[in-house]
């Protein structure tokens, strides 16, 4: 099994560590679609799975979840969380596991989810000390310094409720001087291009290469030359791949990913899990 750069009580040191104020923004890739931003002290959590659950559930069945990559925290552990997001309802980005315990370290943060979702968000978060908040295309949360705004995913599908809103999102994030994207679990359409280009630069994007395949029995995402297109045409200063080596039934090699960024001029930097990526103004 792969074990993380950082794990456990070093992750954690390594988290108290950084302090490069209003001028840096710091990463860390928590495996799968999970990854913890930390600005200006303030810090936030994109759709994070730190559990077993799914192997546990599909164990005795024909498409067993067989761990590739062992957790780097538990979620009690993460403390001064304000900010968390849950892209969907699929289980890696909703995780009743991770967000209960979460909630006993960092009591009262804010979970952003797709307002069609709102039933099974309740369900899984019953009783945790977690403020719910639903997001729309049309409806961003503005605070201060932080601005949150819904991309639409596609995943196979766009899926909208009777209000127009997408159950499949993703995050446009500005915090202080930097500009983040988190896809969420999505395919290519042109739709999230036009949505990414109208909110301006990206420094950082977050996009899944593990691709589309049937015959895994599951939605699929964009693969590596996928997501270093989609980077390259949102201008992402940076990108950064994920939703791989988690599972073994449903991951790819970075190698196309890298080789296609290179063949664009696109930047972008693999992580290990649990590794720290500085960026700064």
């Amino acid at each position: 099994m792969i074990r993380p750069a950082q794990q456990d009580e070093a992750l954690l040191a390594d988290l108290a560590a950084a302090d490069g104020g209003p001028e840096v923004l710091h990463v860390w890739w928590l495996g799968q679609s999970g990854f913890l931003v930390q600005w200006n002290g303030q810090r936030m959590l994109f759709d994070p799975y730190l559990s077993d659950l799914l192997t546990k559930k599909y164990a005795t069945t024909d498409k067993p979840h067989v761990r590739m990559t062992e957790r780097c925290i538990e979620p009690a552990q993460l403390t001064g969380i304000t900010r968390v997001t849950a892209s969907h309802v699929h289980t890696d980005h909703l995780d009743a596991e991770t967000l209960q315990p979460l909630a006993t370290g960092s009591p009262g943060f804010r979970l952003y989810h797709p307002v069609p979702i709102l039933a099974e968000v309740k369900k899984r978060t019953a009783g945790a000390e977690i403020e719910l908040h639903g997001l729309g295309e049309a409806s961003p949360s503005l605070e201060g310094e932080w601005e949150i705004h819904a991309t639409t995913a596609k995943h196979n599908e766009v899926v909208r409720d009777d209000q127009g809103n997408s159950a499949y999102i993703g995050f446009l994030v500005r915090c202080g001087p930097f500009r983040l994207f988190h896809s969420g679990d999505t395919l290519w359409h042109d739709e999230l291009v036009k949505q990414c280009q109208a909110f301006g630069s990206v420094d950082v994007a977050f996009l899944p290469i593990n691709g589309n395949k049937p015959e895994r029995r599951v939605a699929g995402n964009l693969d590596g030359p996928e997501a270093a297109a989609l980077a390259k045409a949102i201008g992402a200063r940076v990108v950064i791949p994920c939703h791989y080596e988690m599972f073994e039934f449903n991951t790819a090699s970075p190698e196309t990913f890298i080789a296609a960024c290179e063949e664009l001029g696109q930047a972008y930097r693999v992580m290990r899990c649990g590794e720290r990526l500085d960026l700064k103004r």
